[in-house]
């Protein structure tokens, strides 16, 4: 299969996540932050999964530099990449809009800032995460390189495991029991499970 299909639909999810992603911005940086932890690893991971997610793989579809790790696309990786995908953007999206100008793209608590337990938050606490997980996933099953493919997956493991800890204790200190009975009824990422 022509590694061209997959590229050009990563790169469909690249433009739908900056889409979904820049009116939430705008409206959620209209609003004071009251208390943030950004700081130098914040920044660090969202560097990493900047590289990762964007950098890295337009480097593999757009130049020769990395095609000495390419490999063919198998039809399989390219649908089962699109199911995911596809997942992926759409919780993106519902996870944007339920959580609406609460939204940033750190850890940041902005003035009247609400918990939110409706929507995609009803059944996880943490469904942008998981819809990060479902498009790298995505991204190492539609891109057909070695290096580029697997590189944001393993870039949300590392921002994962170092940043969820901080959120949740975060919003604990913000919220305090409502958050604490929220995290006994709702799993992080996976409903019902995890």
């Amino acid at each position: 299969m022509n590694p061209w299909f997959g590229e050009a639909l990563f790169l469909v999810g690249i433009a739908s996540t900056i889409i979904i992603r820049a009116p939430h911005g705008g409206r959620s940086g209209k609003v004071a932050v009251v208390e943030s932890r950004r700081g130098p690893l914040e920044i660090a991971l969202l560097a990493l999964m900047w590289i990762a997610g964007v950098i890295l793989p337009l480097v593999a579809i757009f130049t020769p530099f990395l095609s000495f790790a390419d490999y063919p696309l198998h039809p399989g990786a390219f649908a089962m990449g699109t199911v995911v995908l596809c997942l992926g953007i759409w919780l993106f999206y519902r996870s944007h809009a339920d959580l609406g100008r609460n939204w940033s793209i750190s850890l940041e608590i902005r003035e009247d800032h609400q918990l939110v337990r409706s929507g995609v938050y009803r059944h996880i606490r943490h469904p942008m995460y998981t819809a990060i997980f479902l498009t790298a996933l995505a991204q190492a099953l539609l891109l057909s390189n070695w290096l580029a493919g697997p590189s944001c997956f393993l870039a949300f493991l590392v921002m994962f495991a170092l940043r969820i800890g901080r959120e949740e204790t975060m919003m604990l200190n913000k919220f305090g029991e409502a958050y604490g009975d929220y995290m006994n009824r709702t799993k992080r990422l996976i409903p019902h499970l995890w």
